[in-house]
């Protein structure tokens, strides 16, 4: 599942990750001989009767014909369809490849395995890094081998697939199944100076200011603001304020993305560190609690569905909000330009540790957001492996990001960049721009930041003053750390389920807590079950994870 400048040195760095692709996936290439299997036979004839392939020139130019090819995103909140928009019907026009876009009509991992279970998979499928369904596509063997794919009938994916992903997502036996996007190595990010780190603490700007821009990074004045809030401003526009929501509810906004406002470690002496008993983050579950008792903060922050929560930020009815800055680029102009200018939401220091440490927040990694793949359902892998590289190429990117030229976009000073009308319609009428016209994010599946990004427009003030923040406090070596839980239906996997939900559980109940014996109480007792479920192994499995991917960085 989708920031900043890059610097000018633009083509250089270009050139560096294009070699360190191809530097990375040769030896996949080479070392699979053998072609895919479940070969469509008429296929094979057809590649036959082609020219020679040209690993310096992408193969998708070689047809042109069309062909229909149907693509599962994972995602059941995408709203875009393809034909409609002036991109999409370029994209088509241009290399004969119709897209039929298909959405989960509930949870994506579901619908995958229900796909999974009788044969009949989309010809390209993007799904969650982190997706359970990914791993059985792989070892299920429903998906192809990319490497193999572009060594039968189009090399030149090597050249353009980025930045060593290939090599980040090869398997055991040598073969990479899916390539992702929004994908960042570490060294990437310290050469550019983009760490797409979205993770913030923001409050209402003007509520805040006329507070006296309290400090909220300790306890006592994390309360003392919550205080401010309830005896002065406890209702806006008629409605109740609600003092504070936290983005992904339990499992993230109150847990990872809590412990790295607190900049809680990792790993220790070279160990994975528990975290959850880390005696800052216990020490700031306890601050909520006392908000609660206090009167200072009710429960809809764990409660509210996402009707609720958009209702409430379009109409800044929140205070204070452990959230994503990149879910708010639509909000905040939009409460900008309200009756009230000031109402929209700046990014400040939010609750830190003892030691009044930095966050650390989460940046970019190289698992990326969503991970696409070619299923064996299709018939045609020669056009769905071409299409995959046209989408990957800098020409690619900038026909599903810029659009057509001369209609959504130009050449400005040797340089493209949307048309002024384009540029208006971002903070007017972002529906309109993507429904109409299908550029910048409107498809994201493939999406490069490194090439996109220096195509993208000046973010307004009250967006990018979201994102400066996040940057500066992005740790960009903790990377490697996200995602080192078990996923599927090991035995593992399970008990870090089970131990999962029940922290869930346990969560409201710390923070309704009658007294803080009771909380310890209630958090001695979760970790007794943790224990019981199997934590040891869990701890054991993210070990053996960071030690893999360590190795991996080292390569």
């Amino acid at each position: 599942m989708k920031r900043i400048s890059i610097k000018k040195s633009l083509t250089p760095m270009l050139a560096v990750m294009l070699s360190l692709s191809l530097a990375a996936c040769s030896g996949s290439s080479g070392n699979n001989e053998s072609a895919p299997s479940a070969q469509p036979t008429d296929a094979a004839q057809e590649t036959q009767n082609e020219p020679a392939l040209n690993p310096e020139e992408p193969a998708w130019k070689l047809d042109t014909s069309p062909v229909d090819l149907t693509w599962f995103v994972g995602a059941n909140w995408y709203a875009h369809t393809w034909g409609e928009s002036l991109t999409s019907k370029y994209v088509t026009e241009k290399t004969g490849v119709n897209v039929k876009l298909e959405v989960p009509s509930g949870e994506a991992n579901e619908q995958m395995t229900l796909m999974m279970t009788s044969g009949q998979l989309p010809d390209l499928i993007s799904m969650g890094s982190w997706e359970t369904a990914v791993k059985k596509l792989w070892e299920g063997d429903h998906v192809y081998a990319l490497n193999e794919l572009a060594d039968q009938y189009d090399p030149y994916f090597f050249k353009v697939a980025g930045d060593g992903t290939l090599k980040w997502y090869r398997q055991e036996n040598g073969n990479t199944y899916g390539v992702p996007n929004d994908s960042y190595s570490p060294n990437l990010m310290h050469e550019t100076g983009m760490t797409a780190a979205n993770q913030t603490f923001l409050v209402r700007k003007d509520l805040y200011e006329e507070m006296g821009s309290p400090d909220l990074s300790t306890p006592e004045g994390f309360l003392n603001a919550l205080q401010l809030l309830k005896d002065n401003y406890s209702e806006y526009k008629g409605q109740p304020m609600s003092p504070f929501f936290a983005q992904g509810n339990v499992p993230y906004g109150m847990t990872e993305y809590l412990q790295n406002l607190l900049a809680v470690p990792h790993e220790k002496d070279g160990k994975v560190y528990d975290r959850v008993t880390d005696p800052e983050y216990i020490t700031w579950l306890k601050t909520f609690r006392t908000a609660y008792e206090r009167g200072l903060l009710n429960v809809d922050f764990l409660v509210d569905s996402d009707t609720q929560v958009e209702e409430k930020t379009n109409n800044a009815r929140y205070f204070m909000m452990v959230r994503e800055w990149t879910g708010m680029t639509a909000v905040n102009p939009m409460l900008a330009a309200s009756a009230n200018p000031d109402s929209y939401y700046i990014a400040v220091d939010g609750p830190q540790n003892s030691s009044g440490g930095s966050a650390k927040l989460f940046p970019g990694n190289m698992d990326g957001w969503m991970v696409t793949m070619i299923s064996k359902s299709t018939k045609n892998p020669e056009r769905a492996i071409r299409f995959l590289t046209y989408l990957a190429s800098e020409e690619g990117q900038r026909d599903l990001f810029l659009g057509k030229e001369g209609e959504t976009w130009e050449t400005v000073d040797g340089k493209p960049q949307l048309k002024a009308d384009m540029v208006s319609l971002i903070d007017s009428d972002i529906e309109t721009l993507e429904k109409e016209y299908g550029v910048l994010d409107t498809y994201w599946m493939m999406r490069n930041p490194v090439i996109v990004n220096q195509w993208r427009p000046e973010k307004a003030p009250v967006i990018k003053q979201m994102e400066d923040f996040a940057n500066a406090q992005a740790d960009i070596d903790s990377g490697i750390y996200k995602g080192l839980d078990p996923l599927g239906d090991s035995e593992v996997a399970v008990a870090w389920s089970r131990i999962s939900q029940n922290w869930e559980e346990v969560m409201p109940e710390l923070i309704t807590a009658k007294d803080e014996a009771a909380f310890d109480k209630i958090f001695a007792d979760f970790l007794e079950r943790r224990d019981s479920y199997g934590f040891q192994q869990v701890m054991e499995f993210r070990q053996t994870e960071l030690d893999a991917r360590k190795a991996k960085m080292a390569d």
